[in-house]
């Protein structure tokens, strides 16, 4: 079983984007720096996330993205399914031609997985994952580096006393 890149750089642009929204728009190029994502392919994820309803582009100088609806009623699998990415745990990627075209022994089971996996990310938020003192931890050290590495007048001894705190 696998979630692939794009399923993971979704959560991970959207749970940073939900965490600096009350900052206002938040700029991809912000997001790709502290998730250290590809902007060119943010965009494309935020393209379909936002026909999805899950973000909203604002236009203009201070421009950016905004959550489409608030944290708490953003579930993970919305995230998910709204790249055209699925958790399938089954060898054939749910078609039933497991073995040889035809259904396989144990199909059921991981699609059976595939399902609880699928629900138990639906279950999560994002107002429940920013939630969480560990991703609040690693958020503020994002910041911290990015804010250090923004500053060209700090030399090397002192950026790297700042990361070793």
């Amino acid at each position: 079983m696998r979630l692939t890149t794009k399923g993971r750089y979704a959560v991970t642009a959207l749970l940073d984007l939900a965490i600096h929204a009350d900052n206002g728009p938040v700029n991809l190029a912000d997001i790709s720096q502290r998730q250290r994502i590809s902007l060119s392919y943010l965009e494309q994820l935020f393209a379909k996330l936002r026909r999805s309803g899950l973000v909203c582009s604002v236009r203009g100088p201070g421009g950016g993205y905004r959550l489409g609806r608030q944290p708490q009623a953003i579930r993970i699998a919305q995230i998910i399914d709204a790249v055209n990415e699925s958790v399938d745990a089954t060898k054939c990627r749910g078609k039933g031609n497991c073995q040889q075209g035809e259904t396989c022994l144990t199909h059921h089971l991981w699609e059976d997985l595939s399902e609880q996996i699928h629900d138990f990310l639906g279950s999560i938020s994002l107002a429940d994952l920013i939630a969480r003192s560990e991703i609040k931890h690693i958020s503020q050290q994002q910041d911290l580096r990015r804010d250090v590495l923004s500053q060209p007048e700090l030399d090397g001894a002192r950026i790297a006393a700042t990361f070793l705190q």
